[in-house]
């Protein structure tokens, strides 16, 4: 009985820590993620793309290639020089897949960002002026 419940208790430990690197891996990408958003940058950007993202501007989204995703991000960033990115809210869906909410402040105003992450890799992005 004592066996199996130091085998329950070991294999408890486990599953937390791997949850723990998981949540922290997530939250090191935000923040790379965060810095090259905050620059412009959408080549720096683009080494944290999915192979398929959803990209979004203002309710229109599309998806789109690592490639694609990239071109259309600089085309965003040149029309709207940064000012500043801050992200303001960060958690995760029901399946536990993390997202981030952001305030990006350009030349042409002020855009809410949704950052969604699937295995580490953005998959979903969507610019919303406010």
């Amino acid at each position: 009985m004592r066996l199996i419940f130091t085998k329950l208790l070991v294999c408890s430990w486990l599953i937390l820590a791997g949850a723990g690197t998981i949540q922290a891996q997530s939250g090191d990408q935000l923040t790379a993620v965060r810095t090259a958003i905050a620059s412009g940058s959408s080549h720096d950007l683009a080494q944290y793309l999915a192979p398929s993202v959803e990209v979004g501007f203002d309710g229109d989204s599309q998806n789109m290639n690592t490639t694609q995703t990239e071109l259309v991000l600089k085309n965003f960033f040149a029309k709207n020089a940064p000012g500043k990115f801050d992200i303001v809210h960060q958690g995760a869906g029901p399946d536990g897949t993390p997202y981030a909410v952001g305030r990006f402040a350009g030349r042409n105003g002020t855009y809410r960002v949704f950052i969604g992450l699937k295995a580490n890799r953005i998959n979903k992005i969507d610019f919303t002026k406010e």
